[in-house]
């Protein structure tokens, strides 16, 4: 079988899947697991130079708050036609995260080797394990996907076993800086799985933007800042962003240290296996205890106070 991922989130199952190896194609995004997709080539490239450009500068040029996303992937049609997959994985759920589903079904309808296009649309954290599992049964290695998801389920409910019955802080989680934009979809469960009570957004919610009175209004214990796409260290030198607001230095996360910087593409914006990961980080966070490997710095870091 030969696999084209055109999600991060996609080829991240696919190589706990144990299929790495069947993966032909990628987008210039996927880069977990490193040493498994590093000679993979590539098929998707840049529309913009946001390294150079601030999260207002970004957000205007993918369409504000209407979240088009048309200028950032460029698909290399011919080089996905070269590549002539069997499969190919993508989604409809943001076009800001991936290609858009229009440009794949298109490139799709243009290759005479009619490769299957998947299509995963996880809302929910439910919903992310339900797709290792659909992926495993799709990908011809059902047993696998069972197991891995086991695995996954087990952790989350080791989570929820070391936070029970303790306090649950209020966590407002930020994904987006200028314009403030809350976490949703399966960013609350992961809050609420790790012992906190999340505010600003439901579970399964894509989010709009919101502003800042709204967010000081609801007076966050936690303050968790995971833009979609940066760094832990490009969020770090855009926090005054958020310290300049007036207010900030009132907010009861501010006045008790509890302001963290996470790493959000790694375990928060992409709805794959590491979501798992990102919970056990947020109980590290949230309540001090440690399920799995110890949280690192590069993981979890206190903001700026």
């Amino acid at each position: 079988m030969r696999i084209v991922s055109l999600l991060p989130a996609a080829t991240d199952i696919v190589a706990e899947l144990g299929l790495a190896g069947a993966l032909v194609g990628r987008t210039h995004e996927c880069d977990w697991p490193p040493e498994a997709v590093r000679d993979t080539p590539v098929v998707t490239s840049a529309g913009l130079d946001a390294q150079g450009m601030g999260s207002k500068e970004i957000s205007e040029a993918v369409g504000g708050a209407r979240h088009s996303g048309s200028s950032l992937y460029a698909l290399d049609v011919g080089k996905l036609t070269e590549l002539a997959p069997d499969v190919v994985l993508t989604q409809e759920l943001c076009e800001v995260c991936a290609v858009s589903y229009g440009s794949v079904a298109g490139a799709v309808r243009t290759m005479e080797s009619g490769p299957t296009v998947l299509s995963l649309e996880p809302r929910t954290l439910t919903d992310v394990l339900g797709c290792v599992e659909r992926l495993g049964a799709e990908l011809g290695v059902p047993l696998e996907g069972s197991r891995q998801v086991s695995a996954l389920r087990g952790r989350l409910e080791q989570v929820r076993r070391s936070v029970a019955g303790r306090p649950r802080p209020r966590v407002a989680a930020i994904e987006w800086l200028d314009p403030l934009w809350p976490a949703g979809h399966w960013v609350p469960e992961q809050i609420r799985t790790a012992g906190g009570e999340p505010l600003l957004a439901e579970p399964g919610e894509h989010t709009e933007p919101v502003d800042w009175e709204t967010v000081r209004a609801a007076q966050p214990e936690v303050l968790l800042l995971m833009p979609c796409g940066l760094s832990p260290e490009r969020t770090e030198a855009e926090q005054e962003l958020l310290t300049g607001l007036p207010g900030w230095a009132e907010l009861p996360a501010v006045r008790n240290g509890q302001v963290w910087v996470v790493d959000g593409p790694a375990y928060f914006n992409r709805p794959g296996p590491r979501v798992v990961r990102g919970t056990e980080v947020l109980a590290h966070i949230l309540h001090g205890v440690t399920t799995g490997e110890e949280v690192t710095p590069a993981e979890a870091r206190r903001g700026d106070r």
